[in-house]
């Protein structure tokens, strides 16, 4: 059987602020917000996808806002998510983090050589990772 899986289409995240993560996804990143605005779930086009079905980050109100979401990592259901940086504005966008008071944290990919990573918390704790082609790509 030949490879079902094209791309990676959705990544639904909760959030307890939806102006908050919209800042973060919309603002930081640059991701274009592609829902009707009526509509409270938020759905962010992160890259062109194909055959019409676009890469999304999907934004859904959490429907208990009393409760906080693990902030330690070892009791977070989503270990990470990763976006790929376009190698000339990688230092833009973590320069860009930095300045809004995010804590930028330096890594090295596992397996992938030849790249730069960093990552940083959005709002509602989800570990984001930056990676990029190195300079030399």
């Amino acid at each position: 059987m030949s490879r079902p899986v094209a791309s990676l289409a959705e990544i639904v995240l909760w959030t307890r602020d939806m102006e908050a993560a919209l800042h973060f996804y919309r603002d930081l990143f640059g991701l274009e917000v592609i829902s009707p605005p009526e509509l409270p779930n938020k759905f962010l086009r992160a890259g062109e996808g194909g055959e019409g079905v676009p890469e999304m980050i999907v934004l859904i109100p959490h429907p208990d806002s009393s409760s906080q979401f693990p902030r330690e990592k070892p009791k977070r259901v989503l270990h990470h998510l990763a976006f790929r940086i376009d190698g000339a504005a990688y230092d833009q966008v973590q320069d860009r983090c930095a300045a809004e008071g995010l804590e930028v944290r330096s890594g090295i990919h596992p397996v992938l050589k030849g790249v730069r990573t960093f990552y940083v918390d959005d709002p509602d704790g989800n570990e984001v990772e930056c990676i990029a082609p190195g300079p030399h790509v």
